[in-house]
Formats: structure tokens, sequence, C-alpha cells
């Protein structure tokens, strides 16, 4: 007789499975429609309306309109300069435009200008980084920001 023979094979521990307790009856209607809702859409949240803070985020990426002599010859042929945020892109500056002035951006060009090395007696610095939008719109519209100045 060997030690493998004594070993009993029969006695072996069952896992009962534990099944999750459901008491729907103690939700109220409205925390039982919450509850399906994550379970259906789990990376998904429910945004409220935004109707009235459109022009608040566009206001995110516009910081201001840049007015100079080359801006208003720039104006005659349609093209506007804003100053935008640095972290701004084309598509969030045309509509950006777009909602803030009520027109249809036809094409947007982006510079970046580097800040400049400043020295004041002997502190050295930088001053800040800017980023400009050309933002060309569609023939006959205006922005009525640059007239009268």
């Amino acid at each position: 007789m060997s030690i493998f023979s004594k070993k009993n094979t029969d006695a072996k521990p069952v896992k009962e499975e534990k099944k999750p307790i459901d008491n729907k009856e103690d939700l109220t209607l409205a925390q039982l429609e919450e509850k399906e809702d994550r379970k259906a859409k789990p990376g998904k949240k429910k945004t409220a309306d935004k109707a009235g803070k459109g022009s608040a985020l566009a206001y995110k990426w516009i910081r201001r309109p840049i007015i100079t002599e080359k801006a208003t010859y720039l104006a005659a042929e349609n093209k506007y300069i804003f100053e935008v945020a640095l972290n701004a892109n084309k598509i969030e500056v045309a509509k950006a435009i777009s909602k803030l002035y009520n027109v249809d951006v036809e094409k947007v060009n982006v510079i970046v200008n580097r800040g400049k090395r400043v020295t004041y007696g002997r502190i050295h610095g930088r001053t800040k980084r800017t980023k400009k939008a050309i933002v060309t719109l569609k023939q006959g519209q205006t922005i009525s920001v640059y007239e009268g100045v």
C-alpha cells in the first residue's frame, strides 16, 4: 500500500455560488432608472443641456482680437486675426468664432510665437508664448470688431 492510495478523492469541497441580492422593492423609480442607465452605458455620462453656455465655452479658446495695421489690411480680404489659447486647435477656433460672431469660417491658419529672451539687470527670463489664428470667412461676411477702428 502506497501513500497515494490513502488519498480520499471523494471528499472535494463544493463552493456555493453567491447570488446577488436584488432589492428592487426598496428602491424608488428614479433610482431604478438611474441604475439601469449605468448598466446600459458604463462609460457614458449624462450631460445637461448646454443652451446658453455655448458662448462661454467659446471664450475658453479665443483670447482677444488683434487690431494692428496688418490686421486691418487683411480684414479687407475677409481675414481676421485673433489671439487664441496655446492648447487650442484649428477646429476649436473655427467653432468658437462661428458661435461668437455668427459667421461661417472657411479656413483657419495658426501661428505660434515663441517667447523672447529678456534681461532686466542681472535677471534673465522669457516673455510669454502666444498663439495667433488667422480666420478666413466666407465671401460677404464680416466681423464688426474691426469696423470703426
